[in-house]
């Protein structure tokens, strides 16, 4: 077996809100032989998994940590839809300010994925996309666990280590995004090689990206507001 499923079917029992007698009657096992399970200390065989399987609703493969999808789906990227893509999902209702933002953010991607795109550094693109990966984890996770009710399944790591160990996970990736930025080597991936970073202006980015340019302009702004910086008077820019 593997780490994945003492941790799956301990989360799985508690979503269910079972004692791990009650669960262990509905599995066909004794108490202890799950206690050993959930465990870890006992393997148990395909035809548990299977049984398992079926009384909690999920597939084989997310039992067994092959997919974090309960129904067993696996995802190419002709798969992922596009982020403006029509549904109900993707309609958001009442105030302008998450429409606004949810913009400034997407395109500001755009920009950015487009220079990674210019560097044709893969482990560059490697460690920025674990970066912004790590940001939107880190916030899903704060509004999901802000209901206590919500199960953590979904999860394989605790929520009181979450936030830090994701910190930490974070500031790798920056410093090896930085250090490959620079055209040097770290843990063995090559640095981006000389004349491969764009040269960039706001007039460069104006005319290379003129849908986009206008967000991260603004997207710059706000977070140098938000990080303290004064903000200018309109008399002081007419002058």
């Amino acid at each position: 077996m593997n780490n994945d499923f003492p941790r799956i079917i301990t989360l799985l029992r508690k979503e269910r809100g079972l004692s791990q007698k009650k669960a262990a009657e509905e599995l066909d096992v004794s108490q202890a032989l799950l206690s050993h399970y959930e465990k870890g200390i006992r393997e148990c065989g395909l035809d548990f998994v299977v049984r398992a399987a079926d009384f909690y609703g999920v597939s084989c493969d997310y039992l067994l940590g092959r997919t974090p999808d309960r129904n067993g789906a696996t995802i190419s990227v002709d798969d992922i839809p596009e982020p403006d893509a029509m549904g109900k999902e993707n309609v958001l209702k009442g105030s302008l300010l998450p429409v606004l933002n949810k913009k400034l953010i997407a395109n500001s991607l755009n920009i950015i994925y487009g220079i990674l795109q210019q560097c044709g550094n893969k482990h560059l693109t490697t460690e920025v996309s674990s970066y912004l990966n790590l940001s939107v984890y880190k916030t899903f996770r704060l509004l999901y666990s802000a209901n206590a009710k919500n199960p953590q399944g979904m999860f394989s790591i605790p929520l009181k280590l979450s936030s830090g160990r994701c910190n930490a996970a974070q500031e790798i990736s920056l410093s090896n995004a930085e250090c490959l930025a620079l055209g040097e080597d770290v843990e063995g991936m090559q640095g981006v090689a000389k004349g491969d970073i764009p040269e960039l202006s706001p007039e460069k980015l104006s005319a290379e990206y003129p849908l986009f340019s206008s967000s991260l302009f603004n997207l710059i702004q706000n977070a140098e507001l938000q990080m303290g910086a004064k903000k200018e008077s309109k008399t002081a820019t007419k002058r």
